[in-house]
């Protein structure tokens, strides 16, 4: 039977000092890895991770973590072996509640001096057409209403945050490891915005002294299902919510914690003031690589990632967008070659034993398009370059939520707005413009001549050809 390795240090010795939000295996591939690896060297004890969550579902994860002693297991998924390890920087997991009181007087303890979050691209209430956070989503305008019973997770904060400061208490480091441009100043607008809303005087303290570090995260991490239990069950090992994750892990961290905080670059985390460079560098290029290959593979019926880089056409449309549209309008990145990272998103994408799906790729199109796709697309119009291969992946993520793929199979509902997204998918067929009014994602890129006109003939030929049809056709130019 393979071995498994299991935590090398005392956990019984180990105190929280980090409250984490959003277990998912994301942050349990990441994270919670650094830490473990952080405290098998000896080192920093004090900060072991507190889990937690603010949604219902979030309770699962508790009880089967608990089950277990709060360990996790991570399988890495290397093309020529998988090694499996116990994960043990989670000392604990706080009991999902309504109004999370209990999350709250957590936070509110000193000894938490981190409240860390992953909470997905879409959990930070930005309006798309903005960009800037939006008080008017209706869990903000709740949490707004009832302060002390908050729902949210920057509520929560909030409420920690007012403890605090009456007891005395300097304010904990918050700290996003979600894939966001600018992740910090995002939760920073989310938590002062919400408490702007109620106490104005309160939110320009939070402004003033709590830190938001911005941060830059990167693992690919599949979802769980019957395949990753059963890897677990290879190495002895009965876990419901097994991790697997690729060899490859990035962070890197502005170096903002007033509280302190782990000695995280004596385990590979980069810590620089140019988090921004790295991110857009990380955020155009491999997310926005991820859009690429997604929607193709998506209307051509494949099931996993790897299976769109076998596809010598999606392999070779990512390649060229990337070359010719993306990688001219990310800035420099120090230390970096923007192509050598290309080559090495495109060996990642290609291993066979992650089994990422197509259909995870393409899960909340509305949340992730904003963020990855078209900003690339306004960056390269203003720089009055072609931006035909981005436009044509657009019209293909509008071609996708028809529902139906290109052999006519259903493709079921993979985005919060799917109804809408259907319908107005459906209009576009004969009305193409439909689509990219919609303001709340595409912005003013409607009143946009060259790409208005783009996206209709790419809609056009995509109706007509077929995504193989039109790739080729970007292909030759």
């Amino acid at each position: 039977m393979n071995t498994v390795a299991l935590p090398a240090y005392d956990r019984a010795a180990l105190k929280p000092g980090i409250v984490h939000i959003g277990l998912g295996n994301f942050h349990r591939a990441h994270m919670a890895v650094y830490l473990d690896d952080l405290f098998g060297m000896g080192l920093d004890h004090d900060w072991a991770i507190l889990g937690a969550g603010v949604r219902p579902g979030d309770a699962a994860m508790r009880t089967a973590l608990l089950a277990q002693d709060c360990l996790s297991t991570v399988i890495e998924l290397d093309p020529s072996d998988r090694r499996a390890r116990r994960v043990g920087s989670m000392v604990g997991f706080i009991e999902v509640q309504a109004d999370n009181a209990a999350l709250i007087a957590a936070m509110s303890d000193p000894s938490i001096r981190i409240v860390s979050l992953t909470v997905t691209e879409g959990g930070y209430y930005v309006d798309a057409a903005t960009g800037q956070f939006d008080p008017t989503a209706p869990d903000i305008v709740a949490d707004a209403a009832t302060p002390s019973r908050p729902g949210t997770a920057f509520g929560a904060i909030l409420a920690a945050l007012r403890l605090r400061k009456a007891a005395g208490v300097a304010p904990f480091t918050v700290m996003s490891c979600d894939n966001l441009p600018g992740n910090g100043h995002v939760t920073q607008a989310a938590v002062a915005g919400l408490a702007r809303l109620s106490d104005p005087s309160f939110a320009d303290w939070v402004a003033t002294n709590v830190a938001f570090p911005n941060g830059m995260v990167d693992r690919i991490t599949p979802a769980t299902g019957p395949r990753e239990r059963a890897m677990a069950a290879e190495f002895g090992l009965t876990d419901p919510v097994p991790v697997t994750c690729e060899p490859f892990r990035q962070w890197v961290l502005e170096d903002n914690f007033p509280m302190g905080r782990p000695a995280l670059e004596k385990v590979g985390v980069t810590f620089t003031p140019h988090v921004h460079a790295f991110e857009a560098m990380k955020i155009r290029i491999l997310n926005g690589g991820h859009a690429i290959i997604a929607y193709p593979g998506g209307l051509k019926g494949h099931e996993y990632v790897h299976e769109d880089m076998a596809d010598p056409t999606i392999r070779a449309f990512l390649d060229a967008v990337e070359t010719r549209e993306i990688i001219p309008i990310v800035p420099p990145v120090p230390g970096q070659d923007l192509n050598e990272y290309k080559a090495l998103i495109i060996d990642r994408f290609s291993n066979p034993e992650v089994a990422d799906t197509v259909r995870r790729l393409c899960l909340d199109g509305s949340n992730r398009q904003p963020k990855f796709i078209i900003p690339s697309i306004r960056d390269v119009l203003a720089a009055g370059g072609d931006a035909g291969g981005l436009t044509l992946l657009s019209a293909m993520w509008c071609r996708y939520c028809f529902g139906v793929d290109e052999s006519g199979a259903a493709i079921a509902p993979n985005d919060p707005n799917w109804d809408r997204l259907q319908a107005t998918a459906t209009a576009a067929r004969d009305n193409p413009a439909a689509w990219i009014e919609m303001t709340d994602i595409y912005g003013d890129l409607a009143q946009n001549p060259t790409f208005a006109a783009g996206f209709a003939e790419a809609l056009d030929y995509l109706w007509a050809n077929g995504a193989e049809a039109a790739m080729q056709r970007y292909l030759a130019g």
